[in-house]
């Protein structure tokens, strides 16, 4: 008789699954490796030349065979020249994290601005606001008595 495994055992909230830690690893990987790689006066590209470009986050696809590279420009500045530099710089840069990290297969890398820091950037001063600082603030100290 054939036993089933629960399926559901792995699957958040929201029915996504986590990453597998094998490509947590790799992307992780990838990620220090491309750091090495966009240190300024590295790469030829004259966008990426001068450029100190901080790379966030690598988000792999689940077959291993995609990497999805996520970049901040330092202070986000010229971040269309940058992108499109790292974009023409892709082939290279796959060339060389090649020959660098020896993996079975080197991902297609796919490059993309990280808009974490816009949106802590916009939560900060959604918190600063008066009516949520207001509500944020150290409780009365009548209730603290009372309670």
């Amino acid at each position: 008789m054939r036993q089933h495994r629960d399926r559901s055992s792995g699957i958040q909230a929201g029915g996504a699954r986590p990453p597998a830690p094998r490509r947590l690893r790799v992307g992780e990987e990838l990620r220090h490796a491309l750091a090495q790689l966009l240190r300024p006066g590295e790469l030829h590209d004259p966008a990426l030349r001068d450029a100190s470009v901080t790379v966030t986050e690598v988000r792999m696809s689940p077959d291993l065979r995609n990497a999805t590279v996520f970049v901040m420009p330092l202070g986000g500045a010229n971040i269309d020249d940058v992108l499109a530099g790292l974009r023409r710089s892709a082939a290279f840069l796959k060339g060389r994290i090649g020959r660098d990290l020896g993996l079975r297969f080197t991902p297609t890398l796919t490059f993309a601005l990280d808009r974490a820091f816009d949106s802590a950037e916009r939560m900060a001063t959604l918190l600063a606001t008066p009516p949520v600082a207001r509500d944020l603030g150290p409780a009365d100290s009548d209730d603290d008595a009372a309670g």
